[in-house]
């Protein structure tokens, strides 16, 4: 009888190696952008109404939470933007290589977190 080894299951224990947590928070940053752009339509059409309405979004702007909400956003249009580049360039057989993979993976996360830094502090 042979004894077969268990299988890990368990998601948070894996190790997943870099173009894979890449292609990941790709697809998770999809859904931030999916779920977001509704709210910040509804808030530009807001803004657009008067002065006073432009002067209390942003006034709620500038609270912590809502500060987190942007900063998300901006980094996951900036992350999808930057992967999608990425995956269409692998598409085309660009960069297939283990090692080009491992590289643009590491510049699609410094590119989006960059200009995310970029777009909020300076």
């Amino acid at each position: 009888m042979i004894k077969r080894q268990t299988k890990n299951l368990n998601i948070l224990t894996m190790r997943f190696p870099l173009p894979a947590v890449v292609s990941i928070l790709h697809r998770m940053s999809g859904v931030i952008i999916y779920l977001l752009m509704p709210l910040v339509t509804y808030a530009f059409c807001y803004s657009l109404e008067s002065q006073a309405h432009f002067n209390f979004l942003m006034t709620i702007a500038s609270s912590l939470p809502i500060k987190i909400l942007l900063v998300i956003l901006v980094w996951g249009i900036c992350h999808h933007l930057i992967a999608g580049i990425r995956h269409i360039l692998l598409d085309m057989q660009v960069g297939n290589d283990l090692i080009v993979a491992r590289f643009t993976s590491k510049t699609v996360l410094l590119i989006s977190f960059f200009i995310t830094f970029l777009v909020f502090y300076l």
